[in-house]
């Protein structure tokens, strides 16, 4: 089963690519990791392009690693199910609720597959607010976007910590584990560039962060 090849998903759950925000260099920033990418150079990629907005970094880093996850869990769909992950865990100590604080204001116990729904969801849907993700040319970034991308990239580790902690065998078994370690490679070294998340909310996979970033 190919990575990109749609297989057997569920299409509720595996969403379309988005694309990065237009009106703003975006397109421009997106053929610049594309770039930096392919030259294998990790540490180099993530880092803040001379002369660049650092908002308008984030903005589309943040659509790019949203479309890794993407993928990659939409290749997990068929095993990752209600009854196979009654809840979002990441090993035996951690356990995920869902709460977005609009319509749901108290955080829930739901199974993994569902709370990866609410996630892109809620993940879609502030990408798709111009006034979150300005689409213009020009048009201004709001105060508080640095923390809104931090609660993006904190929930989007919490899909790697689940699949490393419930999935990794079946990832081995349909040989994407290579895929997988260079998504959350370039996820890690991205947000430790930037401080986007927590160091207590990378507990659940600490020892494989540690040998990222040192």
């Amino acid at each position: 089963m190919s990575l990109f090849g749609l297989g057997n998903r569920n299409q509720k759950t595996f969403r379309p690519k988005k694309s990065a925000p237009s009106g703003s260099k975006g397109a421009q920033l997106q053929k610049h990791i594309d770039a930096t990418l392919g030259s294998g150079n990790l540490r180099e990629a993530v880092k803040l392009p001379p002369g660049e907005d650092f908002n308008e970094w984030l903005a589309v880093n943040a659509v790019d690693f949203f479309n890794q996850v993407n993928i990659l869990y939409g290749t997990l769909t068929e095993f990752c199910t209600a009854s196979n992950c009654p809840t979002m865990t990441a090993g035996p100590k951690y356990e995920y609720r869902w709460a977005d604080g609009v319509t749901i204001k108290k955080p829930i116990e739901v199974s993994a597959p569902k709370y990866v729904e609410y996630l892109m969801d809620w993940i879609e849907s502030q990408l798709d607010d111009e006034t979150i993700f300005p689409q213009k040319l020009g048009a201004p970034f709001p105060a508080n976007f640095k923390e809104v991308v931090k609660t993006i990239f904190k929930r989007l580790f919490r899909v790697y910590a689940h699949i490393y902690h419930s999935h990794f065998q079946k990832i081995v078994s349909l040989k994407e584990e290579a895929h997988l370690n260079t998504c959350f490679k370039h996820f890690v070294l991205f947000t430790w560039e930037f401080r986007l998340i927590d160091k207590a909310e990378l507990a659940p996979l600490q020892d494989l962060v540690d040998s990222i970033i040192q």
